[in-house]
This record gives structure tokens, sequence and C-alpha cells, in this order.
């Protein structure tokens, strides 16, 4: 189905949007995608040239307080229940 969609509040909340088409994949393109992964994104976090950006951390009982932090729009990068 075709959608509407208005990116002005998304760009103004400098939200990104992502997607993944990887359901119609047969289990071997899924494979394949998995093992050029390993090969060549791997490599790049475990040398430190690829950084995942972590905003904040919380403890899985204020799990709350994560989600209001999430819904603020205040974060850059990702936040992490601990449990």
């Amino acid at each position: 189905p075709k959608v509407a969609v208005n990116f002005a509040p998304l760009m103004m909340r400098r939200l990104t949007i992502t997607g993944s088409t990887l359901r119609p994949q047969s289990d071997l393109a899924k494979a394949r995608i998995a093992a050029d992964l390993e090969r060549e994104v791997w490599p790049l976090l475990a040398a430190g040239r690829i950084k995942v950006v972590m905003d904040s951390e919380f403890a899985l009982e204020d799990a709350a307080k994560a989600h209001a932090r999430m819904e603020s729009s205040a974060h850059i990068g990702k936040i992490v229940l601990k449990v």
C-alpha cells in the first residue's frame, strides 16, 4: 500500500528512517549477507574504525526513564537497557 509521509516533523526532530527487506530473501541470500557483514563490517567495529554512538544506559527497572529519554528527542545515539 502507498502511504503519504510528511517529512517535516521527522526532519525537525532529526529522526532517521531505516528499513530492511530481508524477509523475501532466500536463506542462501541471507547467509551471504551475514557472511559479508562478518567479513566487511565486524573487523571495522573490532578495530574501532566504526563506532556505535551510545547516548545513555539505563537499568532494566528504569525502562520508563529510558523511554522518556527517547521520546524527548534529546538523545544522539543508542539508548541501552542494561539487563
